[in-house]
């Protein structure tokens, strides 16, 4: 399948853009490594004038032929230990007639450009244990777990809700 893969940076302020942005992450939100739920009203109204003025926020849409068909989601964040901007990659969805054709890797080298250009230190992420794909698809592009030293074992994402 010879396919027109276009990469665009979403601007929150184009309708076009935001509009396929939360046709993507609802699909991710609907999906069981999204949870299973579509996105709230709440969220639906609310998320894209929140992320305009986050300035840490950064969003990437592929589209072939002007149908989004992929998403990433990031957010600037900060290393202590390096001392650098670091920028975790949020959300990755694809639809899944596109998985497999390798759209998520071209998604995530454009975050790599995006990070190296803004002088980060890596990219992190958080991927669900069953989400065997999603894993495989990160670490063909370089990604593996976090650890300081391998006696102590690979970090572990928790969460408290508030």
């Amino acid at each position: 399948m010879i396919m027109n893969i276009q990469i665009v940076r979403v601007d929150y302020s184009n309708t076009q853009h935001t509009r396929d942005l939360l046709f993507l992450l609802n699909y991710y939100a609907e999906d069981p490594m999204g949870g299973g739920t579509g996105l709230s009203d709440y969220v639906k109204n609310n998320l894209i004038s929140e992320l305009s003025k986050n300035n840490a926020a950064l969003s990437i849409i592929a589209y072939v032929d002007n149908k989004a068909i992929a998403l990433i989601n990031c957010f600037t964040g900060f290393s202590t230990f390096k001392c650098q901007s670091l920028l975790n990659i949020h959300d990755v969805i694809v639809l899944r007639e596109y998985r497999g054709l390798g759209i998520s890797q071209k998604l995530l080298k454009e975050v790599e450009a995006v990070a190296k250009n803004m002088g980060a230190c890596k990219l992190t992420l958080e991927v669900l244990e069953g989400n065997q794909s999603a894993q495989k698809a990160y670490q063909k592009f370089g990604f593996s777990g976090y650890e300081l030293d391998a006696s102590t074992g690979k970090a572990q994402f928790w969460e408290k809700l508030i």
